[in-house]
């Protein structure tokens, strides 16, 4: 198993919770990104760049990935591109994509995605927050805990 990133759109403090893990418990972490990132000098973590282009490192991410792959993403279609491979999708908040809950995520992001391009302003996401950080950090302890032999 493995952890795969998408880093372009992954605030830096989760990126940090990832980095501690990936070496406290030697797990290879991948982050996919358009640009460069910097990252610790680590043999568990390592960084590919992609071309510029829409969909690019996630379409790379759904490549790459395997089944029981962890993929961090707050992006809704490669969430559901990750879950068809069999990986597990969580996002930056905690919350962790499903079979069960992939379908109704899609048909809201298309949803809003119609309204904004209606010239509606839907506004964003809020800020993540410490709770937010605490409940990803709380997940991904759980996963791992639960994905990986003793």
């Amino acid at each position: 198993m493995q952890i795969w990133v998408d880093a372009d759109a992954c605030p830096n403090v989760i990126k940090e919770i990832l980095f501690r893990v990936a070496e406290r418990l030697s797990i290879q972490l991948t982050l996919v990104a358009n640009q460069p990132v910097k990252v610790p000098p680590s043999p568990f973590i390592r960084t590919i760049q992609v071309g510029a282009g829409f969909d690019v490192a996630d379409n790379e991410i759904i490549q790459l990935a395997s089944a029981n792959d962890l993929v961090i993403t707050a992006d809704i279609p490669l969430a559901s591109g990750a879950i068809e491979k069999g990986a597990y999708a969580l996002n930056p908040r905690g919350e962790f994509y499903t079979r069960e809950n992939i379908r109704e995520r899609l048909s809201l992001r298309n949803f809003m995605d119609e309204l904004r391009g209606s010239g509606v302003n839907t506004g964003g996401p809020p800020a993540l927050d410490k709770r937010d950080r605490q409940a990803f950090a709380n997940q991904l302890d759980r996963f791992l805990a639960k994905s990986r032999p003793e």
